[in-house]
């Protein structure tokens, strides 16, 4: 009898939880992992509250604290035109969230001893042999190049520190060359993409700065280039097959896409509307973007944090070594170079805090984080053992920030650390 109630138990809290892929982490009451049921529960609420004010249309949080899942909640709308709910296991762009899948790909590849930190990127691209640095006259606007003062290393490109920009998001004139020469190109194969780079002057000296750049679609190329595999073919082989990440791709299959969230921005007079121009995921791409080309879900995104915290192992399937881990939360910025905001640092395709008050008071020194276009987030926290991910799929103009609320929120319901 007893052992009978112990399973209903067990059932109802898995069902609490959330399934679809959730349980495979494992389930328990915040209790059991030191946290509290009444205080998470205002995670719930403020994420319903945040869809049904229309400030996103819809959102979808995930925690799991020591290994165990303790919060799985969907709110608000997957799609806004037929009102269609969101769910747990709706699948969402997570854009930016992919950079730190293609950097564990890279890391798979330098245990096989393929390529080294301080390693010339030109030594597997020799393309980028020869870049030049834009020179800018203040004056007169006028556009010139110098030769780099040394040759773009792995360690700056998988620290946004090499110099490269990304077009879209800047005003400077080499954004506006990537723009008119159509650098950055979907449409066009990856080959295609690094040859124009390869043409464009660098925004500054390498290793000078931090600077957002399309840095992690060049990493993609090298992991072809490493590997002798397709890019998705290797991610799928060595990350997502072994960590039973099934629906992360770089495309959404037919009998998926009723999963995937709509796509928004919010326009002048506030409204929610979707977002013109944006990939078709019905279709494998042309061009496989490191950068930002992933579909998933959060419980799948949760497995994969869950084996960097875990120190490369889910369930008995190592992808990397525990030192490789701790090599990506790494600071690699030197000091003259970090432009990432007060206590935080980069590492190999990570954001890093490695001053939990200057950053903004919560958090363990150490925890790594990154998000996405669509306003996706995470972070990692090996102080605290502790995950959240974040999935909404909306740009985020006026949108709030919901990674900041949901770390207060989920901070705050830690009773003993």
């Amino acid at each position: 009898m007893e052992l009978a109630r112990r399973v209903f138990c067990s059932m109802l809290l898995a069902f609490a939880v959330g399934s679809v892929g959730a349980a495979d982490l494992g389930t328990a009451r915040p209790e059991a992992v030191g946290m509290s049921t009444q205080r998470l529960n205002r995670l719930t609420t403020e994420m319903k509250a945040v869809a049904e004010r229309g400030d996103v249309p819809g959102v979808v949080t995930m925690v799991a604290r020591k290994g165990k899942v303790v919060h799985l909640e969907a709110a608000g709308k997957r799609e806004l035109e037929g009102g269609t709910p969101m769910q747990k296991d709706s699948i969402f762009r997570i854009y930016s969230m992919t950079k730190p899948i293609t950097g564990v790909a890279m890391m798979i590849l330098f245990e096989q001893g393929k390529w080294q930190l301080n390693d010339p990127v030109s030594k597997y691209i020799p393309e980028f042999a020869d870049l030049k640095v834009a020179k800018v006259d203040p004056a007169s606007g006028t556009v010139t190049t110098v030769p780099s003062n040394h040759p773009m290393t792995m360690r700056e490109l998988m620290s946004h520190s090499g110099g490269l920009s990304y077009g879209i998001f800047g005003a400077t004139a080499v954004d506006r060359h990537y723009v008119e020469n159509r650098v950055f190109d979907m449409t066009q194969p990856m080959q295609t993409f690094i040859e124009r780079l390869a043409k464009a002057p660098l925004l500054f000296q390498p290793g000078e700065r931090w600077h957002y750049s399309v840095a992690v679609d060049v990493q993609g190329y090298l992991v072809e280039k490493l590997s002798g595999q397709p890019f998705p073919e290797f991610l799928q082989q060595h990350v997502f097959g072994p960590l039973k990440m099934v629906d992360t791709a770089f495309h959404v299959p037919a009998q998926k896409l009723s999963r995937l969230a709509e796509f928004y921005y919010r326009d002048k007079a506030g409204n929610s509307v979707k977002h013109p121009g944006i990939a078709d995921y019905s279709q494998p791409p042309v061009f496989p973007s490191g950068g930002g080309g992933l579909a998933s879900t959060a419980s799948d995104y949760m497995r994969f944090c869950q084996m960097l915290l875990n120190g490369g192992v889910l369930d008995g399937q190592r992808i990397l070594s525990p030192l490789s881990v701790k090599l990506m939360r790494t600071n690699m910025l030197p000091e003259s170079a970090r432009t990432m905001g007060p206590g935080t640092g980069f590492g190999l395709d990570f954001a890093v805090v490695e001053n939990p008050a200057a950053s903004g008071g919560y958090g363990g020194e150490g925890t790594y984080f990154w998000g996405g276009y669509a306003g996706t987030w995470f972070w990692i926290d090996p102080v605290y053992q502790l995950i959240v991910v974040g999935m909404i799929q909306q740009r985020g103009d006026d949108t709030p920030d919901l990674r900041a609320l949901s770390r207060s929120l989920t901070y705050q319901a830690i009773v003993e650390e």
